[in-house]
């Protein structure tokens, strides 16, 4: 017999992602827009989880505008530290499992080897400082009942990302600037829901987890990537010159890690998740927007 999961976050990229896998079909699933709880809200939080009592609670809803999170600090934190808060709180109560998405953002970057589930964290951002602090909640109120998955540089067909993002400004302009000093790996959500899936199918004792697609990128290798899969499919009608430029030409209002590939081998060895490197799975993702 299948679970019941509930998923916040279910109109984002990753929670349609879920709601439209196959790997689900045998499990009863609820999806929890903003519209439907409001995780900000302990009452709300209780009042929905308590009328459907879910095995699983996958948080999938974040606040994820890194660089807006430098001026909206009340509100990132009120989303990432205690709405994660309020659902570990239910989770533990109600003996539900709460699996918990989260970020590279809560590494500084200045490692050159990929970044282990043990390592020190130190956040450049707001917005990573508000997801280590979720974390940190989870940590304190529901230690052995709940996994996190810290993820990167995540796509899909849906929502805003960055493959969506330099296919528009491909589109729009004659020449596009890319960041080429700042390295990490791609990841689908199609890649990072078969890794939650198999955390919902097996035992798991808890703990973080690390996921992203194989391989390591900087952006500049990702939008080039990008532009010559639009190409072959047809997305796009031509190429423009896409030039590589150092982080230091292109200043945001949040700092980024210079470094964060994740370390995948606890998943790799104990949820067994298959793997493929990114160039696939963009390839693979790519085709469902033709």
């Amino acid at each position: 017999m299948g679970k019941r999961i509930a998923i916040t976050g279910a109109n984002g990229q990753l929670g349609q992602t879920l709601m439209r896998s196959p790997l689900f079909e045998d499990d009863i699933l609820l999806p929890l827009g903003r519209e439907d709880m409001d995780i900000t809200d302990a009452g709300s939080v209780s009042a929905t989880l308590d009328a459907w009592k879910p095995d699983i609670l996958i948080n999938a809803a974040a606040y994820t505008a890194v660089d807006a999170a430098e001026t909206h600090e009340a509100e990132a934190y009120s989303i990432n530290e205690q709405g994660v808060s309020h659902l570990a709180r239910w989770a533990r109560d109600r003996k539900s499992h709460l699996i918990h998405i989260s970020t590279d953002f809560v590494f500084g970057g200045d490692k050159n080897r990929p970044y282990r589930v043990d390592d020190p964290v130190s956040p450049l951002s707001v917005y990573g400082h508000s997801k280590l602090a979720g974390e940190k909640m989870i940590a304190t109120l529901l230690p052995d009942q709940a996994t996190i998955v810290r993820t990167a540089w995540l796509y899909s067909p849906w929502n805003h990302n960055f493959m969506k993002t330099m296919l528009r400004l491909m589109r729009e302009r004659d020449v596009l600037h890319v960041v080429d000093d700042q390295i990490g790996t791609p990841c689908s959500t199609a890649s990072l829901v078969q890794c939650l899936h198999a955390i919902t199918q097996r035992n798991v004792p808890g703990g973080i987890f690390h996921w992203t697609d194989a391989g390591v990128a900087s952006w500049y290798d990702f939008a080039i990537a990008i532009q010559e899969e639009a190409l072959r499919l047809g997305l796009l009608e031509h190429a423009i010159p896409v030039r590589p430029i150092p982080t230091e030409k292109y200043t945001t209002p949040a700092r980024r890690p210079a470094y964060s590939v994740l370390d995948k081998s606890r998943a790799l060895q104990e949820l067994a998740c298959p793997q493929v490197h990114w160039r696939e799975e963009l390839r693979d993702v790519m085709k469902k927007l033709t």
